[in-house]
């Protein structure tokens, strides 16, 4: 056992700790604070302590727990609200108050709670690593897969079916060496990798159901993805969109240093959230870790691990997870904030010189994998970045651009012209673009690659065109040219806006994202052909169709598809 020897912030030194290793959790003071030691010089151990240090003393008894900080996995994750370290809040209100009190310490899963235990396996039958011992209904739309623990073969010597708590032993195997207990809980040190068999190539889109995402700029399941932008941007907004509507099996949400306000927003709205799949609430299929700005920083650096760790559990269950981490930035302030208090040399704007490697670290945990059970499952990470005044050139932005694959660049300028999401379509980018158009051409339409040149090609020649209208004024085009800043002012405004809190409009399926392009698109050639026969552009813009096609993301299936069939007819027609 160990003694405090200096307290700096929530960085604390001790002596006497011989013996300890790095990343062993460690019992801090006489209220046993929980810490985690993340640098060891001779006896002396560096500690980071994940609560409130003030009144810490020299003196007082440091005690190491002999383990890494580590997760507990099991039944009942899903539904719950976790703090950076996975201590339920719920539970933490009901006994504690409103308040968390310093040293307290409440078990992740409920220990006293029955889950119905069904066995997929057999006595004497031999299991290995990643198998599926048996399953319990966690919530009404995720069964939830036991798994026999990394570190346990053998053959089963006797296995249990009914209703147990997660601390009954349910299944026995019995080793070379010895007989293991298994519970339906089991536990993993949150900085290492969960192993696959097989990490798959990324085919397969996460569909978001947000035309900006998913045609112009998609993200495969697996995939990585940042959203920079500055303050009002709409990074948020655009997080909980993708949580609420990306085919994702399941939704793990971490919000990591973000004001209060904003995640009691998030908190007080997904539960009031039905499931588009199943029609029941969004939280059936959803965690929540919660490390707002004013609770203790060294959990933030924590909560992306705790988030990640959990998302991976599900992931080797054979699920398709989606991770949420707002915002990446934050994660960044608590290390440089450690990283001082460690007295480390830092690197570029304070951050410390290993930012870039723990950044992808992180992302390098996303991944479609093959599991040792035999499914397929996958993590999609997907971090928001919180660059100071906009600016993408500091160091969090520049290397997470390093290490993903897809850029969502959030404009300021679009966002005080309300054009939501405000993704700028000329500076984002996705590299899964190309793996991914197979699988658009088989499941939705052979037209979806060309159709997504074909509108990309007339918005960048619209920013062209913006510089000379700024000079000479728009009169002085030719028509042709003018035609394309209206076609592609209806891009802007019919078809990349989308509202997140209309009943229709929050929600686009891929075949009605195609529909709505191809009319735009048709419009275009329509509106050449009625300018070649005499009629004037403003005739064309005072045409009917194109109030519809002002119109036509309001509109639900039926009505959508009776417009677009009456519309392309009328087209293609001549009018």
């Amino acid at each position: 056992m160990g003694k405090i020897i200096r307290v700096t912030g929530s960085a604390v030194e001790a002596d006497g700790m011989r013996g300890s290793s790095m990343y062993e959790m460690a019992k801090v003071g006489k209220d046993a604070l929980l810490g985690e030691i993340i640098r060891l010089d001779g006896d002396t151990a560096f500690i980071q302590v994940y609560e409130e240090t003030t009144g810490l003393t020299p003196g007082e008894p440091v005690e190491g727990a002999g383990m890494s900080l580590s997760v507990e996995l099991g039944p009942g994750i899903l539904k719950s609200i976790y703090d950076g370290i996975q201590r339920p809040l719920e539970v933490i209100k009901a006994e504690y108050g409103e308040f968390i009190i310093r040293g307290i310490n409440v078990p992740s899963l409920d220990r006293k709670k029955k889950w119905k235990f069904t066995p997929t396996v057999k006595k004497g039958q031999s299991v290995k690593p990643g198998d599926v011992m048996g399953t319990v209904p966690e919530t009404r739309i995720i069964t939830h897969k036991v798994m026999v623990p990394h570190g346990v073969e053998g053959k089963v010597q006797s296995i249990e079916k009914g209703d147990f708590t997660v601390e009954d032993v349910v299944c026995k195997v019995k080793s070379k060496e010895k007989v293991h207990n298994l519970k339906m809980m089991q536990f993993w040190p949150i900085r290492r990798p969960r192993p696959s068999v097989e990490k798959l190539s990324p085919e397969v889109p996460l569909l978001t159901g947000q035309r900006v995402f998913d045609m112009f700029f998609p993200l495969a399941k697996g995939g990585t993805a940042s959203i920079p932008g500055g303050f009002g941007t709409g990074k948020t907004v655009s997080q909980h969109q993708l949580a609420k509507w990306s085919d994702a099996s399941i939704i793990f949400y971490v919000g990591c240093g973000e004001r209060g306000n904003e995640m009691t927003e998030v908190l007080q709205e997904f539960p009031n959230l039905k499931d588009p799949k199943s029609g029941l609430p969004l939280m059936e299929r959803t965690c929540m870790i919660a490390n707002t700005s004013n609770m203790p920083v060294a959990a933030r650096e924590a909560s992306i691990y705790t988030g990640i760790t959990l998302a991976e559990y599900y992931r080797d269950m054979g699920y398709d997870v989606s991770l949420m981490a707002d915002s990446t930035s934050r994660w960044a302030e608590a290390m440089r904030e450690m990283s001082s208090k460690l007295e480390e040399i830092p690197g570029e704007e304070g951050y410390p010189a290993y930012l870039a490697s723990r950044l992808a670290d992180f992302y390098e945990r996303a991944g479609r994998v093959k599991t040792f059970g035999g499914d397929v499952g996958s993590v999609s990470i997907i971090g928001a970045v919180s660059p100071p005044g906009g600016d993408f050139s500091e160091p969090v932005t520049q290397n997470t651009l390093k290490v993903t694959r897809v850029f969502w660049a959030l404009d300021t300028t679009l966002a005080d012209r309300r054009h939501f999401p405000s993704i700028n379509w000329l500076t984002s980018y996705s590299l899964y673009t190309g793996k991914l158009d197979g699988w658009f051409v088989d499941k939705v339409a052979k037209g979806w690659p060309a159709l997504r040149r074909k509108a990309m090609s007339l918005l960048q020649k619209e920013s062209e065109l913006r510089e000379i209208v700024q000079l000479v004024g728009p009169d002085a085009l030719p028509l042709s040219e003018r035609v394309i800043l209206e076609v592609s002012r209806m891009l802007r405004e019919d078809f990349l806006q989308q509202n997140a809190f209309h009943e229709v409009d929050s929600y686009c399926e891929s075949e009605k994202q195609y529909r709505m392009l191809e009319i735009i698109l048709e419009f275009h050639g329509f509106a050449n052909i009625l300018l070649a026969g005499g009629k004037s552009l403003d005739d064309i813009m005072d045409m009917e169709i194109v109030t519809e096609i002002g119109r036509m993301k309001y509109m639900d299936g039926k009505k959508f598809k009776e417009m677009y069939e009456r519309s392309m007819k009328k087209m293609k027609a001549g009018g």
